[in-house]
């Protein structure tokens, strides 16, 4: 091996190991063999070891090994130093000593002999280990000389000089001290590592290492000092070519794209015909943006606001002139139906045409899904010549959402308020807030809150968006709400709006409005004509009565369009022939398939045990029927409810318990019955909650039946709230339960006598047409109507049953 002892040797300078030297502790440098070395020495002590040295000028330089160390004493230095000479000593102003000391020998410290005033120890030269030369360390040799002539070369704070040194050094343990001693960012740990090494091979190898990375490191700062160079120099020369651009256009009298982009927003705002408040605003931030430099962070913010301001219609009506004959026209092609609601509108129409200034009202349509609340308000807005703007709320939560961010936000924006006024260009759009029934509320705000002031005629004419920060007069638009329910509206904002019901459409209401419009429409959207396929009445009411359930027509409508995509498949396979719409077409399988619904044959099967009876109730999508079951068993007297019933209807349940038990003995009902059977009532479908006091006379008729063993009419049903002395009190939601009825094939409903007035006001007279209706005042008239008192009566409503069950 090239490093072995027997082939290595050892140099081993004479003399010096016996005498003692004084020690100079030097900070964050170390001095090498050969090398010659500036030292500023300033201690105290320091100062009098150099001013006591006499013609020895000899001195031992060791590296301290914490540089914070004011006092170093012996276990603060490192044990291997440098022997070196004192050449020079310059006296500064402050009283320090500028020292230039040349190395001579590395030494390990053996003893120290004094102390103080200053230290002096006795110390042993270290000889050099080394190897002979051979290709493998001639090339190492080679290789770290050229790393440190490319760092040399590289770095703009080493001489050139240094390389052409290095070159000239043929020992290796030399070369290697040398290009410790002169690399500045050799740390003071690492250059005394190298100090302390005396074998030349192990002392190339960790300087190459050395040499290796700081290499990489100043190639990669090269690397990056020239891209920021680059980015320096291309910024200065875009700035030198905008100021020459600038003279130019100044001599051409031309403005350049920020100045042009100012003057343009300032001729908007000046024909937006703001307000004073809001154009003096507008000025003011249009100044500070003249001001700004178009690299600013805020340049951006401040442009986009200023053209928010002046992009929106403060001064832009639709104008015209109300034709109330034409507005009742349009009104009429439509809708079918819905009297009230176009008498209201046209009301308003004819007041605007005597007041044109007259402040636009809050309307709220309320009814179930499907009956025609969005589609009215674009009729609305095309009777009256207006733009049409809808935003739904359902599921909002954010108050933001209504009123804006602020400014300061990054990315902020108007609310859904402002950004429809926009969208629509005018001030007086008829704006429709879907589904305000459904606006959510958390930690973010409430903004059902927020549309106070929006929904508010005497507050709205000063709107503040939170973005705009300015007043926004909304008292000429017309607001249209919608709702399934007003169940979860709040009070105050319920308060502000005018309250328009929608109820479900009848069986003649829907086959008119499928003959009118969606039959044509699902026609045209399918892609065939009116040659190709036909829907005579009878196949319609067929959807209607075994294929729907709902209070408006949009299953209608699906189902339609399902019978013309079933024509559309035939003639792309090659059919030519007509279709023409019969209930046997549309029971078979490729088309709707087997009947959905039967309804009537359905109530008169269930109604054949007694103890079952036929309610009604309201919901949210229209009116529906409801089965009620009571069975007995025997038992203690116990009372089970069961099909997720809620607080109220269970409590109309024990009342009508209580009237029964209390009557037990008129009705026919044995006195020990209730103290040795157990009842239980049932409400199917009993995933769904079911609340509500209107099923009193229901569960009552349902106990009273099942205790005399009688069956009820088999197309009756009831709906009124019970009292316990029998009395039968008025309900709410006429319209929909009747028409629930009528679309089940009811053929008698009883209602409170006190609702008669809302079954006039509310019902058509076609409407009611096939449908006989009883008003009661008590549970007894109730009973009356609904269970047969003689044999005739029951033999009458056995044959209606039988053929009902048979035409079915």
């Amino acid at each position: 091996m090239a490093n072995t002892p027997r082939n290595t040797e050892r140099k081993e300078p004479e003399g010096r190991q016996d005498r003692s030297y004084p020690v100079l502790p030097v900070r964050d440098t170390v001095l090498f063999p050969h090398a010659v070395l500036p030292l500023t020495v300033g201690r105290e002590s320091s100062v009098q070891l150099i001013n006591s040295l006499g013609e020895d000028k000899t001195i031992v330089v060791v590296a301290q090994r914490e540089a914070r160390v004011d006092s170093p004493q012996p276990l603060d230095l490192f044990t291997i130093g440098t022997l070196a000479v004192v050449h020079k000593v310059v006296k500064m102003p402050n009283q320090s000593l500028f020292v230039f000391a040349e190395g001579l020998d590395r030494v390990h410290v053996q003893e120290y002999t004094q102390l103080a005033p200053y230290m002096m120890a006795k110390v042993a030269t270290i000889g050099e280990i080394t190897p002979p030369k051979t290709a493998e360390e001639e090339a190492l040799q080679r290789n770290v000389l050229t790393l440190f002539q490319q760092i040399v070369s590289g770095s703009p704070t080493l001489s050139d000089e240094l390389a052409t040194v290095a070159m000239n050094i043929e020992e290796s343990g030399r070369l290697v001290d040398f290009i410790a001693s002169s690399l500045p960012t050799l740390s003071t740990k690492d250059k005394q590592e190298v100090l302390e090494t005396a074998d030349v091979r192990i002392r190339l190898e960790k300087i190459n290492q050395h040499l290796a990375k700081e290499l990489e490191v100043q190639q990669l700062r090269n690397k990056i000092q020239s891209e920021v160079q680059d980015k320096v120099q291309q910024t200065q020369r875009e700035f030198y070519l905008r100021e020459q651009m600038k003279a130019i256009q100044k001599e051409l009298g031309e403005q350049d794209e920020g100045q042009r982009d100012v003057e343009d927003l300032r001729q908007k705002i000046e024909q937006a015909g703001m307000p004073e408040e809001v154009k003096k605003e507008a000025l003011k931030e249009l100044t500070r943006l003249q001001r700004m430099s178009p690299m600013a962070a805020d340049y951006g913010v401040t442009r986009n606001y200023i053209e928010w301001l002046a992009v929106l219609p403060w001064a832009k009506s639709s104008g015209g002139e109300v034709d109330i004959p034409k507005a009742k026209v349009i009104l009429d092609e439509d809708h079918w139906d819905l009297q009230k609601v176009k008498d209201r509108i046209l009301d308003y129409l004819s007041v605007r045409r005597l007041k044109p200034n007259m402040k636009g009202p809050i309307l709220c349509f309320v009814g179930p899904p499907g009956v025609g609340k969005t589609s009215l308000g674009k009729s609305i807005a095309r009777s009256l010549g207006r733009k049409f703007v809808r935003i739904s709320l359902g599921g909002m939560h954010d108050e933001a959402e209504i009123r804006g961010h602020r400014r300061t936000y990054i990315g902020a924006l108007p609310g859904q308020i402002i950004q429809g006024i926009r969208r629509a260009e005018t001030n007086d759009p008829v704006f429709m807030l879907d589904e305000i029934d459904k606006v959510g509320r958390d930690w973010r705000g409430d903004p059902g809150s927020a549309l106070l002031e929006t929904l508010d005629p005497e507050q709205n004419a000063t709107f503040r968006d939170n973005y705009l920060d300015v007043p926004f007069d909304l008292s000429k638009v017309l607001f249209i709400t919608t709702a399934n329910m007003l169940d979860t509206i709040s009070e105050p904002l319920r308060d502000r709006m005018e309250i328009i019901e929608l109820q479900g459409y009848t069986e003649d209401d829907k086959v008119h409005i499928a003959q009118r419009y969606l039959v044509p429409r699902q026609i045209d959207e399918n892609g065939v004509s009116a040659d190709q396929i036909e829907f005579p009445e009878e196949a319609i009411r067929f959807i209607i009565r075994h294929y729907t359930r709902e209070a408006g027509v949009r299953n209608l409508e699906r189902l339609i369009g399902t019978v013309c995509r079933k024509q559309v498949r035939r003639i792309a396979e090659g059919s030519q022939e007509k279709l023409i719409v019969t209930p046997d077409i549309l029971q078979r399988r490729d088309f709707l398939g087997g009947i959905k619904i039967r309804t009537d044959s359905e109530i008169a099967e269930r109604t054949k045990r007694p103890g079952v009876v036929v309610g009604l109730a309201w919901t949210p999508a229209g009116g529906d029927i409801l089965f009620v079951e009571a069975t007995k068993m025997k038992g203690k007297g116990n009372l089970s409810i069961t099909g997720q019933i809620q607080d109220v209807m269970r409590e109309s349940m024990q009342a009508a318990l209580s009237w029964v038990r209390s009557n037990a003995e008129r009705l026919g009902i044995p006195e020990d019955f209730f103290a040795n059977h157990d009842i239980h009532i049932h409400v199917p479908a009993g995933a769904i909650p079911k609340d509500g006091p209107s099923a009193g006379v229901t569960i009552a008729t349902a106990l009273v039946s099942l205790l005399t063993g009688k069956q009820v009419r088999p197309l009756l049903a009831m709906t009124g709230e019970i009292t316990l002395s029998g009395n039968v009190l008025p309900i709410g939601g006429v319209k929909e339960k009747f028409l629930a009825a009528k679309r089940a094939g009811v053929h008698d409903v009883i209602f409170p006598a006190e609702n008669k007035t809302n079954v006039e006001e509310d019902l058509m007279p076609e409407q009611i047409e096939g449908v006989n209706i009883h008003y009661v005042t008590t549970i007894d008239e109730v009973l009356e109507i609904a269970l047969p008192s003689t044999p005739a009566e029951a033999k009458r409503d056995a044959e209606e049953r039988e053929h009902v069950l048979t035409s079915a």
